[in-house]
């Protein structure tokens, strides 16, 4: 009966050993519901409401209705870009090919230029203001040398990669902003904290909360990606790129024919 009742306390507690750790598990890494490609479905909805939104209601406001549903619009507008990025870091980790996945966000990054310029400044051509495929390349690029740096140095102390991680940091931070390029500085941090807090995403949000502060709404988004059940899910790659280029498109010359 002693024997007997040991296995059963034993069975127990590793039984809410386990249940503990796939508490902290959900805790940390947060409760898989939606796939990646889910994720982007809504990424993509709310950045063409936010769009649609800048483009054909924010010449018209001037209170009542409009104005009310304006700000509706901006608030689920926010919650694209945190997505974006977000299923970027994870792409890095999950792509077979990390030099086909930057070529790819800089040849559309090339391609959605003239679209972006003509939606966001109603011209062809805007030296000051670069789309978001270039932003994203840059914090590809940067998380990229941040890992192969952490690899080179995985002998030493892991405070001294941390270290050496801040100087690489800060340059594409200025980079990111002497060209203007959309989100700047705040991207790159997401992206990095991101990174760095890979297998921890509800211990990232709070710092990329921070590095957003201008867009309190944002967390909304932060908030899906806890959703993010690590399947890729059914979707087409390409359709993914042109989505952005074409939407802008459409709105841009919607914009210059109204003289918006």
């Amino acid at each position: 009966m002693k024997v007997h009742n040991y296995k059963i306390k034993n069975n127990f507690e590793q039984a809410e050993g386990a249940t503990c750790e796939t508490c902290r598990k959900i805790t940390l890494n947060g409760i898989g519901l939606l796939s990646g490609a889910q994720l982007k479905y809504i990424a993509f909805i709310s950045m063409l409401i936010d769009h649609t939104n800048k483009t054909l209601l924010y010449p018209y406001l001037d209170g009542g209705i409009i104005s009310a549903v304006s700000d509706v619009f901006d608030v689920l507008g926010r919650i694209a870009f945190p997505i974006f990025i977000y299923m970027l870091v994870e792409g890095y980790f999950h792509t077979r090919n990390k030099w086909k996945y930057l070529g790819m966000l800089l040849i559309f990054g090339v391609i959605s230029e003239i679209p972006y310029d003509m939606f966001s400044s109603g011209v062809f051509f805007e030296w000051n203001a670069n789309n978001i495929m270039f932003t994203l390349a840059m914090v590809l690029a940067m998380i990229w040398i941040i890992d192969v740096l952490r690899k080179k140095m995985e002998k030493l102390p892991k405070a001294v990669w941390f270290i050496a991680t801040i100087p690489i940091v800060a340059i594409v931070c200025l980079i990111s902003m002497n060209l203007a390029v959309d989100y700047d500085y705040h991207a790159i941090l997401i992206g990095y904290f991101l990174y760095i807090f890979h297998e921890k995403s509800a211990i990232a949000i709070p710092f990329c909360y921070l590095a957003m502060f201008k867009e309190p709404w944002a967390l909304l988004g932060f908030g899906l990606t806890l959703t993010y059940n690590g399947k890729r899910g059914r979707q087409n790659k390409l359709v993914n790129y042109l989505f952005y280029p074409v939407h802008m498109l459409i709105l841009g010359i919607i914009r210059m024919c109204l003289g918006l």
